[in-house]
């Protein structure tokens, strides 16, 4: 279990305070006690806290691709990832570390969004495409991982907890009336639902593109039964 969490301006011009990322940082401490890394770029901010499962030694995140235009963060494990090594490395693909982490950038260099097709595994993960500017945020297929996100006035925020949302000071307060009622009747909030008004969970096998501004939200699975 780990922790990932950060925060997008809509501004190009406002970065992104390294107090306000270590803080929502933080309050992940308890998912990944092995170590703490930032990624602070003008307007993005990425955080981690990690829990060493695989690749003790060299597997800290943020990760990059070679050029360090593509980095991740990322909660979970992919199952696949040597055989997605295997054949990234034959396209040409260098890899830097022995995570499992890494082969997400490198699947995204070589599918763009579609990289997600190609892996299996239990995940949340944030990669910032610095090219173009560019979130993508996924979740795994059954929603094993969690993540959640708020659009803000000026900002994209997300974690893997809602108190790690919380520790941004404009992220709503308020709870949703709905989604107490849906508490006390299922002892659960249904997604894409959180407790708080202005928060949402990303829904499983959809993945979400803040890109210029533009927000995007894109099923890439779906469970099919044949009739």
């Amino acid at each position: 279990m780990c922790g990932i969490c950060g925060v997008v301006q809509l501004d190009p011009e406002k970065p992104v305070p390294r107090n306000l990322l270590r803080a929502m940082t933080a309050a992940l401490g308890h998912r990944g006690p092995d170590g703490e890394g930032l990624y602070l770029a003008g307007p993005v901010g990425l955080g981690h806290r990690r829990l060493a499962i695989i690749d003790l030694h060299t597997g800290h995140q943020p990760l990059s691709n070679e050029d360090r235009t593509l980095w991740v963060v990322c909660n979970g494990e992919i199952y696949n990832f040597r055989e997605l090594r295997a054949s990234l490395t034959k396209a040409g693909h260098r890899f830097a570390t022995g995570s499992d982490t890494e082969v997400i950038v490198h699947a995204y260099e070589e599918y763009g969004d579609n990289c997600l097709e190609e892996l299996n595994g239990m995940f949340a993960f944030a990669l910032w495409d610095a090219r173009r500017q560019k979130l993508l945020l996924a979740r795994d297929r059954l929603g094993i991982k969690p993540l959640y996100y708020a659009l803000l006035p000026g900002a994209l925020v997300f974690a893997s907890e809602l108190k790690a949302l919380l520790a941004h000071p404009e992220v709503p307060r308020r709870l949703d009336p709905t989604a107490l009622r849906l508490y006390l009747a299922l002892e659960y909030v249904p997604t894409p639902q959180a407790i708080f008004a202005g928060i949402r969970k990303l829904p499983p096998g959809h993945y979400l593109t803040l890109e210029q501004g533009r927000l995007g939200l894109t099923r890439y699975w779906d469970l099919r039964l044949k009739e």
